[in-house]
């Protein structure tokens, strides 16, 4: 090979790599942004052992006239990647010389926990638990401390998407605070199977000194439901087009984008609260239910087996509700997850 050609591969290969080293940002600053554009940057939010920054990718759509920001984040758990492929597909629909104001798009809040197909992050700690962080705290608290200042603030509204955990599986259902009248909208708007009626956003425990993406958002005033979105550690397409349809019908409501004037159809089963049932033995657990489906006090939910298939016991619904989550992995030690009962109001 002569000195010519070399010369070309190298130029030819630097230009590639040029095309696709996206600018690294250490705040979001929309003002940086030319109107009616389409930005794919990194944002930093900390360092590795090695010194060197941990990024995630940050999709700025600016729309061609002023309007609010609104906010989309997936992946905070690591292996819920259908809120991925909704901002994916959300990001390809929007028309930004239509768009009004900005779209700040997080297709993974937790690269790390993405890169090992992992609920947590490296430490094995739950981002979406640890909320406000904190500045001088451990490798997860600086972490997420670096979100609530540098992200949560820009936005107007934001829907934070989610999946089941592994050996889970979710109805799409959405939780929001169904005392505020927008957040009520904005839930039926994303069409779910099931709206639930909570502050929190998990049916787990949170305190004050442990609290969640959500429940931070909406203390800084910001608008903000959570979107449940079926399976972890999978893309379901039907899921990610009722997704991206849901934020969509949010845009038009909060006039970032022409509304479409389809009919909204409100079919979701809503729930005053939701709780987990779980097992009080070990052994091989079969749940013969789907998610959103519907029983009645004393229906059988569960049945445990010993190790060599003899019946251990049932477990029946304390109460009528709607199956919202459920089991899906049969190896259960004693407290092992059953259903999340959904009571409907």
């Amino acid at each position: 090979m002569n000195k010519i050609s070399t010369f070309l591969i190298l130029l030819f290969s630097s230009f590639i790599i040029a095309q696709n080293k996206y600018e690294k940002l250490a705040n979001i600053d929309i003002t940086i942004f030319g109107k009616e554009s389409k930005n794919f940057v990194w944002l930093t939010l900390s360092e590795n052992a090695l010194g060197q920054t941990i990024d995630i990718p940050v999709i700025v759509l600016k729309g061609k006239s002023d309007g609010p920001v609104f906010g989309i984040t997936a992946a905070i758990h690591g292996n819920e990647v259908n809120g991925t492929a909704i901002v994916h597909q959300l990001v390809d629909h929007i028309d930004v010389s239509q768009l009004s104001g900005v779209i700040l798009a997080f297709p993974v809040l937790n690269p790390q926990g993405y890169q090992l197909s992992q609920r947590d992050d490296m430490t094995d700690e739950d981002l979406n638990r640890i909320f406000p962080g904190k500045k001088n705290g451990t490798e997860s608290e600086q972490f997420v401390w670096a979100i609530k200042e540098k992200i949560i603030p820009n936005f107007d509204y934001l829907v934070d998407i989610h999946t089941a955990s592994f050996g889970r599986a979710n109805s799409m259902y959405a939780r929001a605070n169904l005392k505020n009248d927008t957040l009520a909208q904005m839930a039926k708007l994303i069409q779910p199977d099931i709206i639930l009626d909570s502050r929190e956003a998990s049916a787990g425990i949170i305190t004050t000194a442990s609290k969640t993406l959500r429940q931070e958002a909406e203390e800084k005033g910001i608008y903000c439901v959570t979107l449940e979105a079926a399976d972890p550690q999978v893309v379901q397409n039907d899921m990610v087009k009722r997704g991206t349809n849901g934020i969509l019908n949010i845009l038009a409501y909060v006039n970032m984008l022409k509304s479409t004037n389809k009919k909204i159809t409100d079919k979701a089963k809503y729930c005053a609260k939701s709780y987990w049932i779980y097992t009080d033995k070990g052994g091989f657990l079969d749940v013969p239910l789907s998610v959103n489906q519907r029983v009645k006090k004393g229906e059988i939910i569960a049945v445990l087996s010993d190790i060599f298939g003899n019946e251990v016991k049932k477990y029946l619904s304390p109460e009528d509700g709607v199956v919202i989550g459920k089991s899906t992995n049969p190896v259960s030690a004693a407290g092992a997850r059953i259903i999340q009962l959904g009571i409907e109001r």
